[in-house]
């Protein structure tokens, strides 16, 4: 892909900058450019120029409740506006409109006790719905926010994160949510919280201005809503922009037997972006980036996780209204 097709998006080091920032969002320019082994200064002027640009956007999730897979069929013509409308749903975290059927895909976080209520009454009241199909999620493969593409080594990955030799987790990871729980932030949390959905990459002393406390204050308050896994900071891109333009959702049919080992081969693939196990008769959802047709025709007919797989349904993404939590910029108010 050619810098005509990407915008600012320039080379390699790019794209090696957004892959460090998919990995920290806040992580300082300095750190960066160390696990990089580039000068500062031009990581800095880069990394800036990225973010300016939009290309490369930093927010932030409170995670309330557990995920909840959402395939709509639609009225004709109607599609994006169904989409639209479960994107600006403050639960929804991604939204695609997809070829064949369903002709749309939503993740929303759903509490247990409202499910009830999701599938009853909210989705049959969405526009130009004909029918819906609610999936939760029982297990996390892999999320966007553990994607990068594959652009970075397991040592520059590791300097990123912060990751000590004994392999202790550091703060700056967002672990992923435990049960049903929905967090109950303090006022300066919440304030906190929508500086950073604003603006990830907001400096402290900034945040503390917004939130009314002190700079160290808001450095270990941030700091400790990422551990307890309360706040998800994260950034949010096009696949196309690390030369990947060809996005992909595929439902996975498998033996029950042979779930967990198709759930491993995916997660090693630098294609898959997101995968769970869900209810239903297909058991995996899998969203996909490729450079082509071709290297997806590749994945979906020739890898060697297909031996265990009774049958694959391919869906091309047309258009994406939400992603990470981030409406689409022609969204946001």
């Amino acid at each position: 892909m050619d810098a005509s097709q990407t915008g600012p998006v320039t080379d390699s080091l790019d794209r090696r900058i957004i892959s460090a920032l998919q990995i920290d969002g806040r992580a300082a320019w300095h750190r960066i450019a160390a696990a990089l082994g580039e000068p500062e200064r031009t990581v800095g002027r880069r990394g800036t120029r990225l973010l300016e640009s939009g290309l490369v956007r930093i927010g932030a999730m409170v995670v309330r409740g557990r995920s909840v897979v959402v395939g709509v069929r639609c009225a004709p013509g109607r599609a994006r506006v169904t989409a639209t409308a479960l994107a600006r749903r403050p639960d929804c975290v991604f939204a695609h409109v997809l070829t064949g059927t369903p002709d749309c895909v939503a993740e929303l976080r759903c509490p247990r006790d409202r499910l009830a209520g999701l599938v009853l009454d909210e989705l049959a009241g969405l526009p130009g719905v004909t029918e819906t199909r609610t999936l939760p999620v029982l297990r996390h493969v892999r999320t966007i926010r553990e994607w990068h593409a594959g652009l970075l080594t397991e040592t520059e990955i590791a300097a990123l994160k912060g990751t000590a030799a004994s392999g202790t987790v550091p703060a700056t990871v967002d672990p992923l949510p435990v049960g049903d729980a929905s967090p109950e932030l303090s006022r300066a949390d919440r304030l906190l919280f929508h500086a950073v959905a604003e603006d990830g990459r907001r400096a402290y002393d900034e945040l503390a201005r917004v939130a009314g406390v002190s700079e160290a204050t808001a450095r270990r308050r941030l700091g400790a809503l990422r551990r307890e896994g309360k706040i998800r900071i994260r950034a949010v891109i096009e696949p196309a922009v690390l030369g990947l333009p060809v996005e992909a959702v595929l439902w996975v049919r498998t033996p029950p037997a042979e779930v967990d080992a198709v759930a491993a081969a995916l997660a090693e693939s630098v294609h898959v972006r997101y995968a769970s196990f869900v209810t239903g008769e297909r058991q995996l959802l899998v969203l996909t980036a490729f450079p082509d047709e071709a290297a997806l025709h590749d994945f979906v007919t020739r890898a060697s996780w297909l031996r265990a797989v009774t049958s694959v349904d391919v869906a091309l993404v047309l258009t994406t209204l939400k992603r990470g939590g981030l409406p689409a910029p022609w969204l946001q108010d």
